[in-house]
């Protein structure tokens, strides 16, 4: 694991009171960064293309009105615009054009973007015929302290069209994995957290990980130490079979329910 000293952050916000919470934030976690103001849609401070590592982001969902004219020429879109008056197809492509050729993105979607159809329907089938969406996650209500809608997580990584797993993208749905803060908030347990990244590790044939004790849960559902198809929780699919989907990236499409026993 590398020191904290090996790591250079860098960042753009549009709230400068979002900038300041995540300096302090950073500090806290002893580390700083490079954090600057700026419409992300429209400036890249940090000239980003093909530079970075890693990408974590929360984008705001389904913002109208960005001024198409005033991007039309940006390398940060490479898979083109999309019709639709909706940014969601903007941001994935920003987070997708911001890494080097080995780089991972971690990122908050609204659920609606796995399903999108028209021209969003054709930057998705882009990005996954470029062999770049690894893992996608289903994560359930309310676990955001602002808004109680469902949400996906996606991961791309740009290394991944160099292995077995290019032509596959693994499918997780978390929405029954949590634990109950209070009536209006969940979260996952350290163990949850570490079983869901398990799963992960398994699936690109790392080695898993059980200081948080996720060893019981990982025993209960891949008994053999080795990635299976779990239905009701996860599925690696490949791209014919994500084809047939109509390049769908929502996770109940192909993972399935649990069996369950006959209740009386």
């Amino acid at each position: 694991r590398k020191s904290v000293n090996d790591i250079a952050i860098y960042g753009q916000e549009k709230v400068a009171e979002t900038i300041r919470l995540c300096k302090m934030n950073l500090a806290v976690h002893g580390l700083s960064g490079d954090i600057r103001q700026a419409v992300t849609y429209y400036e890249d401070v940090h000239k980003s293309v093909g530079k970075f590592d890693f990408v974590m982001a929360n984008p705001p969902f389904n913002v109208d009105k960005v001024d198409k004219e005033r991007i039309k020429d940006d390398p940060r879109y490479p898979f083109g615009l999309p019709k639709a008056d909706n940014a969601n197809y903007l941001w994935i492509q920003i987070f997708y054009s911001a890494l080097n050729a080995k780089g991972r993105a971690g990122f908050v979607m609204a659920n609606s973007a796995g399903d999108a159809r028209g021209s969003e329907l054709e930057i998705r089938q882009k990005l996954l015929k470029a062999g770049a969406v690894d893992v996608v996650v289903s994560i359930g209500p309310n676990f955001f302290y602002t808004v109680t809608l469902p949400c996906t997580l996606w991961f791309l990584d740009r290394g991944k069209s160099k292995t077995s797993r290019r032509d596959k993208a693994l499918f997780i749905d978390a929405r029954h994995i949590f634990q109950q803060i209070d009536r209006a908030h969940r979260d996952f347990t350290p163990e949850q957290t570490e079983f869901i990244a398990n799963i992960v590790r398994l699936y690109r044939g790392e080695g898993t990980e059980s200081e948080a004790g996720s060893a019981e849960l990982m025993k209960q559902n891949f008994p053999k130490g080795k990635y299976v198809d779990v239905a009701g929780l996860c599925r690696a699919a490949t791209l014919a079979e994500i084809e047939a989907q109509g390049w769908s990236l929502n996770p109940g499409r192909y993972v399935g329910i649990a069996e369950r026993a006959a209740d009386d």
